[in-house]
């Protein structure tokens, strides 16, 4: 029997918008087996919904508070959330 799926959803701010954050956090996540979405948002900011493994998902949120080698992560604001059952990691 596998391990239950565990959701978060993220906001990531800094400057994380032109610098490729969701392209690299969506190689991150399909690296590690995490599913979900990412999008930017009108404010700068950057959201993301992840789920899969505890250990994948802590994981991807610990990449997620360094970014991608041209952003510059000042917050990554976590909250729990309930699986949407993705099968795939979407950029939106």
């Amino acid at each position: 029997m596998g391990e239950r799926p565990i959701a978060r959803d993220l906001r990531i701010r800094g400057r994380v918008q032109g610098v490729f954050y969701r392209a690299t956090l969506q190689r991150e996540a399909l690296a590690r087996g995490v599913t979900g979405w990412v999008s930017n948002e009108y404010d700068g900011s950057v959201r993301a919904h992840v789920e899969g493994a505890a250990d994948a998902v802590a994981g991807l949120v610990a990449w997620a508070r360094e970014g991608p080698p041209h952003a510059r992560v000042d917050a990554v604001d976590e909250a729990d959330a309930d699986p949407e059952g993705s099968a795939d990691f979407e950029v939106r």
